[in-house]
């Protein structure tokens, strides 16, 4: 189990005790091309996150707002740079 809520790990155990399976991808589409694409995500990098990623279609940059729900289902919102 982490040390604390900034390390989660796939599999990890909830606070109910259950083992929750995080999300690990997830399809979005490019606020720039509008193309669908399948990103990859990494729970290791705590629950709440904002990275820039480049799509990869088109090139261009996205702001990316990834969090995790405690059940490890992603919520994940794109923006322009």
């Amino acid at each position: 189990m982490p040390d604390s809520p900034e390390e989660l790990e796939p599999d990890d155990v909830s606070p109910s005790g259950e083992t929750v399976a995080w999300d690990t991808d997830a399809e979005v589409v490019c606020p720039y091309c509008g193309e669908a694409v399948t990103i990859g995500l990494d729970p290791g990098g705590g629950p709440v996150q904002t990275y820039v990623e480049d799509c990869q279609i088109c090139c261009q940059p996205w702001q990316v707002y990834l969090q995790y729900g405690s059940d490890g289902a992603a919520s994940v919102d794109l923006d322009t740079v």
